[in-house]
């Protein structure tokens, strides 16, 4: 992972320069092995003596022959040696004739291999099509799918994968390449080599699994986080969606509407708190990114300005408040102007309001960035894995356009639509289409860090988040903004020493 650092920063843009001393903060609410090799001795045995009754040897005849007369010698001779010709031949033959027959009893047959596959978030259903077009290739070649629950699925995957218990091949988190280094067998050169990774991925994938000089993975899908915004509520008042920061605030406080007691009814956005902002650390570290602040020690000007306007959204705008419903449900009923997520929230919304209409942008950004925030699966093979060659010919199939293509349309038959795809050069067969095509837009500047919301890890993603959402609970209870931001620094350094993560 790399920190992301921009020196120059953001301080004194438009975007920043909005939070003054005309805003000052309100009290805060409290909120199975390889096949055997065959046997290599299985033509060797030694096979029974044949009785060729070969004659005399030629001296002892030549001594016989001499006294007979010219003429009768060389007749004999040409019969012995017609004689001794035809024995040859036929004992080659017998020894040909049972030699074959000896292999013929025992042929080498090809051992069925097993592929064990844990999969998230995708059923069986959706996978078996694929599997079944794999298996018409490769008919000793058996793939076991195993869907997974999110629940603690890292850290018992992880202990599988330490016992040599665990699956052959398997799904994780762009972000837990780290946790899992020592666990997972990197990309051969034979299945894709470094040049041909690079330039098929994105920039996002190419940095978050790479290990030294090796890749470890092969995304199927590239995600990322996008601005969902309520068609009927704009047009109501006559709004057009934000393309920066400067106009995401303007248009919150504008479209907030509230009751003759200060209770907020319509939301302009959801921002400023953690309890119920559904991806808020997701949307912190995109604001942090596009400032220049690290997220691994954010404790300069940077860090702290991202941090401000965060939280300024609660603190003293008061277009969000932690009493409200979650953000993804208060938007599913129409009741949230603005909402940020990524692609598979889209259907959660539909589920809860099909009559919703909303439309999904590119993130807002600050003035002379282009910056979003990725959060993705990648599908890895296991260090320990039997059958690492065999695993990693199945991900080089899952891998191809044909299959990405085909896997896209199973998944669109059930739902909406498919997952996004990773591959670069399938871009444009996305690019146009509803809800999609911005994941696919946005996906070329994607960065990530460990900062991705419902990733379940109880590690890299949730410890960090846990210091990153200490600091913004004490900002929004009027604490000092460097002593919180100085706290998290070093509680997020012993996350980082203990997974070995940068």
């Amino acid at each position: 992972m790399e920190d992301n650092q921009n020196p120059a920063g953001k301080i004194g843009s438009d975007f920043f320069a909005k939070i003054d001393s005309t805003n000052e903060p309100s009290p805060a609410a409290e909120a199975v092995d390889s096949p055997p090799t065959p046997p290599t001795n299985i033509f060797t045995a030694t096979p029974p003596p044949i009785e060729t009754g070969f004659p005399p040897s030629p001296v002892a005849e030549a001594t016989v022959l001499s006294d007979l007369p010219p003429s009768e010698g060389r007749g004999k001779l040409k019969m012995i040696f017609l004689l001794v010709a035809a024995v040859l031949l036929l004992g080659g033959l017998a020894i040909f004739f049972i030699s074959g027959r000896s292999s013929n009893k025992q042929p080498v047959k090809a051992k069925e291999t097993t592929l064990i596959y844990w999969g998230l978030w995708e059923p069986e259903v959706i996978i078996n099509e694929i599997v079944a077009d794999y298996q018409k290739t490769h008919p000793k070649i058996k793939i076991n799918y195993v869907f997974q629950s999110q629940r603690d699925y890292r850290e018992r995957l992880q202990s599988a994968l330490a016992r040599g218990e665990g699956p052959d091949i398997f799904r994780f988190h762009n972000t837990w390449t780290a946790m899992l280094k020592n666990d997972l067998a990197p990309v051969p050169a034979t299945v894709m080599d470094a040049g041909t990774f690079e330039r098929i991925f994105y920039p996002v994938v190419r940095t978050d699994l790479r290990v030294g000089n090796s890749y470890y993975g092969i995304p199927l899908e590239i995600d990322n986080l996008a601005l969902f915004y309520n068609e009927d509520i704009f047009a109501t008042a006559g709004k057009t969606p934000p393309k920066t920061w400067d106009e995401f605030r303007k248009l919150a406080l504008e479209l907030t509407v509230k009751d003759n007691t200060g209770k907020i009814q319509t939301a302009g956005a959801a921002m400023g708190v953690t309890k119920n902002v559904d991806h808020w650390s997701d949307i912190l570290a995109l604001l942090l990114l596009q400032n220049g602040a690290d997220l691994s020690n954010p404790t300069n000007n940077l860090a702290e300005d991202a941090l401000t306007f965060y939280t300024i959204f609660s603190r003293s705008d008061n277009i969000w408040d932690e009493n409200l419903p979650a953000s993804t449900y208060y938007f599913a009923i129409g009741r949230l102007a603005m909402y940020f997520a990524p692609s598979w929230r889209i259907f959660e919304i539909k589920a809860l309001n099909p009559s919703l209409k909303f439309g999904v942008i590119p993130v807002p950004q600050l003035p002379g960035t282009g910056i979003g925030w990725a959060t993705y699966w990648v599908e890895g093979v296991a260090k320990k894995s039997t059958h690492q060659e065999e695993s990693w010919e199945f991900l080089k199939f899952l891998s191809t356009k044909e299959t990405m293509q085909k896997l896209y349309q199973i998944q669109s038959s059930k739902r909406l639509f498919g997952e996004p795809y990773s591959r670069t050069d399938m871009a444009d067969l996305l690019r146009k289409e509803p809800y999609v095509g911005v994941f696919i837009d946005q996906a070329s500047k994607a960065k990530s860090w460990y900062l991705c919301s419902r990733t379940f890890d109880n590690g890299l993603n949730d410890k960090i988040i846990k210091y990153y959402e200490d600091a913004v609970n004490s900002v929004n209870k009027g604490g000092d903004i460097k002593a919180a931001l100085a706290t998290a620094a070093r509680g997020i350094a012993q996350i980082l020493t203990q997974y070995g993560a940068k």
